[in-house]
């Protein structure tokens, strides 16, 4: 049986999930589809407060896709020292960071000609 093909919008939707579910900060979504020669279609960029909430996002995203869409990152780096980890699901890419990580890459600036959402949280 042929694996049903998952929509960004559908992994989008249950990679925020599984940011949020562990207070995952400042959410962003880059849209970079209008953009030539990209490698994905999206980025999922947010920060977690330590080495430890890092991986508990990246653990909370991976496990809610595999639970709820059946699907696994193509690739995982930066898990040995928790500061930047990156989750690729090839069209959609997850980027975790340690927020002077961020502020030090600030990618959001480098892909500045992406449509950028930021996700409000309640927390």
């Amino acid at each position: 049986m042929a694996k049903e093909k998952i929509s960004a919008d559908q992994l989008i939707s249950v990679i925020i999930s599984g940011i949020e579910d562990v207070k995952g900060k400042e959410i962003s979504i880059l849209d970079l589809r209008d953009i030539e020669n990209t490698v994905c279609d999206y980025f999922i960029v947010c920060e977690g407060t330590s080495n430890t909430q890092v991986n508990a996002i990246v653990n909370s995203v991976q496990k809610k896709v595999s639970k709820e869409l059946k699907d696994n990152p193509w690739h995982t780096e930066g898990l040995d020292n928790a500061e930047w980890v990156l989750i690729d699901y090839v069209n959609v890419v997850v980027h975790v960071f340690q927020k002077h990580i961020r502020e030090y890459y600030d990618i959001e600036s480098l892909w500045g000609d992406a449509k950028t959402t930021v996700i409000e949280t309640s927390y």
